[in-house]
């Protein structure tokens, strides 16, 4: 009688699960594959950082061997070479410009963004996608066009080896973008908001700091972070403006590639320890980055 009971309870979970609808089976295996794919496109971009990492761990002859050597024993020489171990260059000033140029950059187009997108969303102004497309126009420029009359203008005004024109240059170069993506975020502002803060007598100054910042703050935090990292990485400008004095990260990089060769494990090395403070400004801010690539997604 126990097997009987037994098997009459069994009985049912084996028709409900033959019950599930064909539409339900069918999301079920679209969702799997979806996670699938998004592993294996996970994968594929995780690796190359892997193996940048990898080989920075590896002997120059082991990280220039061909085939790879894989399985080779690990060592710590092309960070010593790096930060200056035997009596190479400190990499530390070079880090510092970049670090200057990048959160001097980036709060100048913040202060200049946040005012311009809130004219071009909220407050808009006449013709304001005429006004949006001129921004957007002057992305359309390739760098290089622009590099000599920068070099010029910077040669006769003694600007050259200057860590404030780097600061300029990424500043104009970058602000486009954060208009672009501000006037996004702040068009997604309830304007009654607003209205509300001016019938109290706040001023624009404060309506932008005290109203409107802490609503877009994802969305300035996306931006901010994208701004930084596009002037951490920028190094044509960098390569051709500065010489010793100004010299950023990128820049510095490009002295581990000589005439005698290509010191593999040493650029890997290198290009891992340029890489953490962008990866670090990411993890740090990935909430209210998520946050603010989704703004607007739902509506």
């Amino acid at each position: 009688m126990t097997t009987t009971v037994t098997a009459a309870a069994r009985e049912p979970a084996r028709t409900g699960r033959a019950a599930l609808p064909p539409a339900l089976r069918r999301a079920r295996r679209r969702s799997a594959g979806l996670g699938l794919l998004a592993w294996l496109v996970g994968i594929v971009f995780f690796l190359p950082v892997a193996w940048m990492v990898l080989t920075s761990l590896h002997a120059e002859t082991d990280a220039a061997a061909n085939p790879p050597a894989v399985a080779a024993s690990l060592t710590l020489d092309g960070y010593r070479t790096f930060f200056g171990s035997g009596g190479g260059p400190s990499p530390w000033p070079a880090l510092l410009n970049s670090l200057m140029a990048s959160v001097f950059s980036t709060v100048l187009v913040l202060a200049l963004a946040l005012p311009a997108a809130y004219a071009l969303s909220i407050r808009r102004v006449k013709r304001w996608t005429d006004v949006l497309f001129f921004f957007l126009s002057t992305k359309m420029l390739p760098v290089v066009a622009g590099l000599l009359p920068v070099y010029l203008f910077a040669k006769n005004t003694g600007l050259l080896d200057n860590i404030w024109l780097l600061v300029l240059l990424y500043t104009s170069m970058n602000l486009p973008i954060a208009v672009w993506m501000l006037q996004s975020f702040l068009a997604d502002i309830p304007v009654s908001i607003v209205e509300a803060a001016q019938i109290d007598g706040a001023r624009l100054t404060t309506v932008l700091t005290r109203v409107i910042a802490p609503i877009a703050g994802p969305g300035i935090a996306a931006t901010s972070l994208i701004c930084f990292i596009f002037s951490w990485n920028e190094m044509l400008f960098a390569r051709v403006l500065t010489g010793v004095t100004a010299e950023t990260a990128p820049v510095f990089l490009t002295r581990f590639i000589t005439s005698q060769g290509l010191f593999l494990a040493q650029v890997c090395a290198a290009s891992v320890v340029i890489s953490l403070p962008v990866l670090a400004a990411g993890f740090a801010a990935q909430d209210k980055l998520v946050q603010g690539l989704s703004l607007g997604a739902v509506k």
